[in-house]
């Protein structure tokens, strides 16, 4: 491994995409002069950026195991520290639907709905736990079964949660079905995955 890919791991990983985020979103924002529109350009890149780093780190096992390469093995070193990111990029998108309430409470009470706030709180409170459950220690305090529950079903709620995001803006912006195949890849990643595991444990004790 070249000293570049061990520089860009684990928690200087972390910190790089940190600081990328927020710097490209105070950017984004003061395209518009920090107005309402550049609030919601942050709160639209926000949540592209959050799909990316998601299906990033929502694959990272399935892939290692499917085809282990250098660059599945790194990704899945670094699950942990790109699920942070993701959270990371989600605080952000969350400070950005303040921002926009707070400037534009008329507009903002138009783009969203009751349905939003209790499925969008459920899922906040999915990446609050997970992230809190990501270091050793609180791992350990939880439990090994415990962790695998809460990020397991975490994982696919905000996963599905992602899918009636994108999905439900189809109809009135077609483009918006490209955001929805990285989504069902990493499903369909994931399935495969699940479905080769058993065929590996018997070809390994044969």
């Amino acid at each position: 491994m070249s000293q570049r890919q061990s520089w860009f791991e684990g928690w200087r990983l972390l910190a790089a995409l940190a600081l990328s985020l927020i710097a490209l979103s105070l950017w984004i924002a003061s395209m518009r002069q920090f107005e309402v529109e550049g609030v919601r350009m942050v709160i639209r890149f926000t949540a592209r950026s959050s799909l990316l780093l998601f299906c990033l780190a929502f694959s990272a096992a399935a892939l290692a195991r499917l085809w282990p390469n250098a660059w599945t093995r790194w990704q899945r070193r670094n699950r942990r520290y790109l699920g942070l990111s993701f959270a990371v990029s989600h605080a952000i998108h969350a400070v950005a639907i303040v921002a926009f309430a707070r400037m534009d409470p008329a507009g903002f009470m138009q783009a969203t709905s009751p349905a939003s706030y209790i499925f969008g709180g459920i899922g906040y409170a999915a990446i609050i736990a997970m992230s809190a459950t990501s270091f050793d220690r609180t791992a350990a305090l939880v439990g090994p079964r415990a962790w695998r529950t809460l990020h397991l079903v975490g994982g696919y709620y905000l996963w599905f949660q992602f899918m009636v995001s994108f999905g439900k803006r189809v109809p009135a912006m077609p483009l918006y079905a490209a955001f929805l195949i990285p989504l069902l890849a990493v499903m369909m990643l994931r399935m495969i995955a699940m479905a080769a595991r058993p065929h590996q444990r018997i070809a390994e004790a044969s």
